[in-house]
């Protein structure tokens, strides 16, 4: 059976096969959790020059789609540089970053198609403004940290990204071993974020931004994403992202794929300046974008690949509701409807990032070479996303395929 046809396959050397042999690619990928491992503190990423090595062999089959940054102090590219030990050169990671508004070519050029210098300018201050909201929270309460910890884990928590300011309360979970005071810090990220956007509107730019919590419980009725609240058993949501509105990743798919076609024949299906920010709103529609303007005879086999997808079960006034959701949920949920609109083999690729330092994904259970839990809740059998080929080794099994199929890989 086709490896798009199966589901939890565990044929890794099908695969690398894949990889290797398949002409009219496009590798569409995350980064934290499949590239390299989860940390509580970004500063501490390191990621394996052979695997960017790699990258290079599939040349203009190859994008990364994050929701982190390419640039800044938390960036991928000072990873990269840090890993090979040289300059870089045309050895970065060419892709979208900041969840689709910050492009980047294998030489290192950063751009933010689509972003105004007032929307820049605004983002600017927020990192200040998380470090502000902690401090003066925690001076309220009895945390139980010295001065020097507090230090530590306010530092780690506050992602000054260009184009996505983000407090990362790993550190904070991992140290507070409160999950009450931890739930506390997340109400205060929360508030702030709300209050954010409420300046936002107040400067016109109302329309600009959104919020991204990661890991998160899917949608409301309003299409805003849901906190996903610590308890006992989890940390919840740790990332609470002031992005750019557009910044989604399944808005980035299409964005990378008018890249790929002009890529492969000097043509933009939607326009050379097409970017994250115009792609419509939903998924149906998004699809019928595609549909319309892309030439079924040159769409690539998609492949993409992901860590973070999520699935709880909520009981409300009408019984059992599941709430989906993870970052990488609907980018890969539209690779798969295009592989089914297009029938062209697409892939969605899972790579188990519970073995990392944050305690919030659900493992991979395998018995006797045959997965017997995936990552969702488990049961929740209706889930419409199908996670066809898993990697339960985590980023270290995933990079051994990844970079086996650059080794064997012929085709332009």
């Amino acid at each position: 059976m086709p490896l798009h046809q199966q589901t939890f396959s565990l044929d890794h050397a099908a695969f690398t096969h894949l990889l290797a042999n398949t002409e009219n690619l496009l590798v569409i990928q995350d980064l934290d959790g499949v590239c390299m491992g989860l940390v509580k503190d970004p500063l501490n990423r390191e990621i394996n020059p052979d695997y960017v090595e790699a990258v290079a062999k599939y040349d203009g089959h190859f994008f990364v789609l994050t929701n982190g940054e390419h640039i800044g102090k938390r960036g991928v590219n000072g990873i990269v540089e840090k890993a090979l030990g040289t300059a870089v050169d045309d050895l970065h990671l060419p892709g979208l970053a900041a969840g689709g508004v910050q492009w980047q070519d294998r030489h290192g050029e950063v751009t933010h198609p689509g972003v105004s210098d007032a929307e820049l300018a605004f983002l600017k201050a927020i990192p200040q403004r998380i470090e502000t909201t902690l401090r003066d929270f925690l001076q309220t309460v009895d945390h139980g940290l010295s001065a020097d910890t507090l230090n530590t884990c306010i530092a780690a928590s506050v992602l000054d990204n260009v184009a996505s300011p983000t407090a990362n309360l790993n550190t904070f979970y991992e140290t507070l071993e409160n999950p009450t005071l931890y739930g506390q810090i997340q109400e205060q990220m929360k508030a702030l974020m709300d209050q954010l956007l409420t300046e936002a509107t107040d400067q016109q730019l109302g329309a600009s931004f959104f919020v991204h919590y990661a890991p998160n419980l899917g949608r409301d009725t309003t299409g805003n994403e849901v906190v996903w609240w610590a308890d006992a058993a989890t940390s919840g949501t740790t990332d609470f992202q002031f992005m750019l509105r557009g910044a989604v990743k399944e808005a980035g798919v299409l964005a990378l794929l008018n890249r790929y076609y002009f890529h492969r024949i000097g043509m933009h299906p939607l326009g050379v300046g097409f970017n994250a920010r115009q792609a419509p709103k939903t998924m149906a529609d998004m699809l019928n974008l595609v549909k319309q303007n892309f030439d079924p005879v040159h769409m690539p086999l998609i492949v993409g690949v992901g860590d973070t997808v999520t699935s709880k079960a909520v009981e409300t006034e009408d019984g059992v509701e599941f709430k989906r959701g993870g970052s990488d949920r609907n980018f890969l949920q539209l690779i798969q409807n295009l592989g089914q609109a297009f029938n062209n083999g697409n892939l969605v690729v899972y790579v188990d990032s519970s073995g990392g330092e944050l305690q919030n994904r659900r493992a991979i259970q395998v018995e006797n070479n045959m997965v017997t839990q995936g990552p969702v809740d488990p049961s929740d059998t209706t889930d419409p996303l199908t996670l066809n080929v898993v990697f339960p080794g985590g980023y270290e099994q995933y990079c051994q395929a990844f970079q086996a199929g650059a080794a064997q890989r012929t085709t332009p």
